[in-house]
């Protein structure tokens, strides 16, 4: 499971000793956590809670259920709890110890995507204890670029090249920024000066080509031969549209769409939308597409579709449905009227075009 699948606002809060007990209850109360008690504290508590023989066999049943676990006990064991059930950055949930007094709350795990910074800062204010966060950029008040983009809306195509790039931003080096349509750059401005914009496709080649493999993050739904220090992140710019025969199946669909994103390079992580005709939105195909693709399927009316101008009109698709266009007017009008940049593609069964999403209007 990961972090965006969790409810953000479900958080855990353990503890093992009385005066633990006592922090607990003062944080589910300030913050709404469940409560987890060792069977002796549990017949103390005022509060509804939750039994556990120990914090190590209950974490095997709460881990992947709470966005965000805060135990009261030293920070030694609880490294050794949760050390069985660690993943990656992109699906931990947050983990926040502190002792029983309150006073010092770290940050322990997931500090960035899953929000265990925040969450520290949160419980402190109710212990009246202080946040412990030693997360690299946040330490040299650089952004967290998988924070940043997360919160834009952006997909970082690998996180491999992202411990270089925190590296840079926490050591006061710059780090050039390749982004032509503007994704990432303005809302990069309190930190302009680590984050140089690459100007042009010449520059981009040089710097993916030096022998040092300098960290530099690029911003496109281009896909490009990068060098290995390219921290990729794909934007949110394409509506594809599609149109289909009855009962088309979903391979007929998969198959076209993927052979013309790759034929124009292009993302399949920077699709944003589907969109089709309304006597089409209810195909079991379309609607299988749009799941497996994990994007919103939008369904045009057929008065929309007939007032959009296409590239490739057909005479045959309006004698056949009252419309002379489907995946060029779909595309079209999913993209707010973006220009298209693949125009119409089709094989027996299925047609499909990409816009450019406008986000100017």
């Amino acid at each position: 499971m990961s972090s965006a699948q969790r409810d953000k606002e479900k958080l855990a809060v353990y503890a093992l000793t009385m005066p633990g007990r006592l922090v607990a209850e003062k944080i589910v109360q300030g913050l709404g956590a469940e409560l987890f008690l060792t069977e002796r504290l549990s017949v103390q508590s005022q509060l509804p809670n939750k039994t556990m023989k120990g914090i190590c066999g209950k974490l095997s049943e709460t881990w992947d259920n709470y966005s965000g676990h805060i135990i009261i006990a030293a920070t030694g064991l609880v490294v050794r709890a949760i050390c069985p059930y660690i993943k990656d950055k992109k699906s931990d949930p947050a983990v926040v110890t502190l002792g029983q007094d309150g006073r010092y709350v770290i940050s322990l795990l997931s500090g960035h995507l899953g929000g265990g910074n925040e969450l520290a800062k949160k419980v402190a204010l109710v212990t009246g204890g202080i946040p412990i966060i030693n997360t690299a950029t946040d330490i040299a008040s650089k952004p967290a670029m998988e924070v940043l983009a997360r919160d834009l809306g952006l997909i970082i195509e690998d996180f491999g090249p992202l411990a270089a790039v925190s590296r840079e931003l926490s050591e006061g080096a710059k780090v050039p920024v390749y982004d032509p349509h503007g994704f990432l750059l303005p809302h990069l401005t309190a930190w302009e000066e680590s984050f140089p914009p690459l100007e042009s496709t010449e520059e981009l080649l040089s710097i993916s080509q030096e022998d040092k493999q300098v960290p530099f993050i690029y911003v496109d739904y281009i896909v490009r031969p990068l060098a290995p220090g390219a921290l990729v992140i794909r934007p949110p710019a394409l509506a594809v549209g599609m149109g289909c025969h009855h009962s088309v199946e979903l391979n007929d669909l998969k198959s076209l769409l993927f052979d013309t994103l790759g034929e124009f390079n292009l993302s399949p992580l920077s699709l944003s939308v589907i969109s089709t005709a309304e006597i089409r939105g209810s195909e079991p195909a379309i609607l299988e597409l749009s799941r497996v693709l994990d994007r919103p399927l939008v369904v045009q009316p057929m008065d929309s579709l007939a007032e959009v101008e296409t590239p490739n009109p057909s005479d045959t698709v309006f004698k056949r449905i009252g419309v002379f266009s489907v995946c060029e007017a779909a595309a079209q009008l999913a993209a707010r009227m973006g220009p298209i940049l693949v125009p119409k593609r089709k094989n027996k069964k299925a047609t499909c075009a990409i816009a450019l999403m406008n986000y100017s209007s």
